[in-house]
């Protein structure tokens, strides 16, 4: 198949016709006004006095223009008015007015040739039947008004009405394959955010994972090299340091039950639907779609029942039941914030922790909180290792600044994190509270 719709090997539409059948219809035509003309051609060559053979090869000619209505349907019917003295070319002034008013020519001049083509009908028809019937002149009159009329005014309304209905498909076959282009660009759009927020909610869900595993996994690591140092010498120490394992893996446990079961649990129904408008853009659909799928993750990222500033004293004190020498500094008047901004600090300050266990064993911690006008800052910081403490050999998957970058940045604070003139590191971080 070709583009135009043609087999291979067969020839398209000829000339000047889209369609094949068109340019049939339109020889058919042509013939059977031919043959009408040059019928007609006769009495015209008897009254002209010319050979019959004259006015049966003009008639032919005549009725054949017909062939070209398509292409010149302005020049058919000035042929068509032209032949009007001859009284010949019925078919071909018909089919002429209608051809001229369905199709784009300007409709003032369809109006001009319509009237043309009206007068000439009815002086012809004025003068031919005077002659020949010996009636009142009214009468004559009114016959000739009344073949003119009906030879020019039905095709005209009809060709105007059809190129009318015609002009309104193909407006409406646009408008069609305009809204379909339109819903296929949405639709690949709404896949896009769709997909954007699967990835999302996935490196939410990644990044508080972590946070919480690491975290307590770390805690684990360092009270079991406690354990293994002390096993022998301070059997006391080795089962309270064994007791803190045990109790940070169960907490560990049950953090991971927690998330996992918000991910688990069966999505909460649909509200009631509420009165729309008949076209509704596929994005908002989708959006709605990727909200719905992407509320049991948002929730396991901890909206909802997550820690907040008010568990950094517990925090802090984990960490020191490991050994480490952590110092909390809080500065201003103690408020209570948004959930996502409790939640946010509290993991900053974790991860920092985490990360001073993993790569500061020894080293002397600050922990600043700092609560002012319209915000609240967090910084952590460690000073360089004191070389005594043993290296708790923690894997390190290079995403924890990155996690608390992301979730500081994405709730329009500020994050700062490298290390210090004096040997060690500074996380620091700024979160608008309103």
């Amino acid at each position: 198949m070709t583009k135009t719709g043609e087999v291979e090997g067969r020839a398209g539409p000829p000339l000047w016709w889209a369609r094949r059948r068109d340019a049939v219809g339109d020889v058919v035509l042509g013939g059977v006004s031919a043959v009408e003309c040059a019928w007609e051609g006769v009495p015209f060559a008897a009254e002209a006095g010319l050979p019959t053979v004259v006015g049966v090869l003009f008639g032919f000619v005549v009725g054949a223009t017909l062939v070209l209505r398509r292409r010149w349907p302005i020049a058919v019917v000035l042929v068509g008015i032209a032949v009007s003295p001859a009284a010949m070319g019925f078919l071909l002034a018909v089919v002429g007015m209608y051809t001229l008013a369905s199709s784009e020519v300007p409709r003032r001049i369809t109006a001009t040739l319509a009237s043309m083509s009206l007068a000439a009908t009815f002086v012809v028809m004025y003068l031919r039947t005077r002659g020949d019937v010996e009636a009142d002149p009214t009468l004559v009159v009114v016959l000739s008004v009344f073949v003119a009329v009906a030879l020019t005014v039905p095709p005209v309304l009809f060709g105007l009405y059809i190129g009318a209905r015609r002009r309104l498909m193909e407006s409406l076959q646009e408008r069609a394959d305009s809204l379909e282009r339109e819903l296929s660009l949405l639709a690949d759009r709404a896949e896009e955010r769709a997909e954007w927020a699967r990835t999302e909610e996935r490196t939410r869900i990644a990044r508080e994972m972590h946070d919480v595993v690491a975290h307590r996994v770390s805690l684990m690591v360092v009270h079991a090299a406690a354990l293994e140092a002390v096993a022998v010498k301070d059997p006391a120490r080795a089962a309270k340091n064994a007791a803190l394992v045990g109790d940070m893996g169960r907490q560990a446990l049950t953090e991971l039950r927690e998330m996992l079961g918000v991910l688990r649990a069966p999505a909460k129904p649909a509200p009631a639907p509420v009165p729309a408008p008949d076209f509704v853009p596929v994005a908002a659909v989708a959006a709605a779609a990727g909200a719905g799928g992407a509320g049991a993750a948002a929730a396991a990222c901890g909206t909802e029942d997550g820690p907040s500033l008010g568990e950094l004293e517990a925090l802090v004190g984990q960490s020191r039941a490991a050994g480490m020498a952590v110092e909390m500094l809080v500065h201003g008047e103690w408020a209570a914030y948004a959930a996502e901004v409790e939640q946010t600090a509290f993991r900053v300050v974790q991860e920092a922790l985490t990360n001073c266990h993993k790569h500061a064993p020894g080293a002397r911690v600050v922990v600043r909180l700092a609560h002012r006008a319209g915000e609240v800052a967090m910084q952590v910081e460690n000073g360089p290792c004191d070389g005594k403490a043993p290296e708790p050999g923690l894997p390190s998957g290079g995403n924890g600044l990155i996690g608390m970058r992301e979730r500081v940045l994405g709730l329009g604070g500020v994050f700062v994190s490298g290390p210090t003139d004096a040997g060690g590191f500074k996380v620091s971080a700024v979160l608008p509270t309103a």
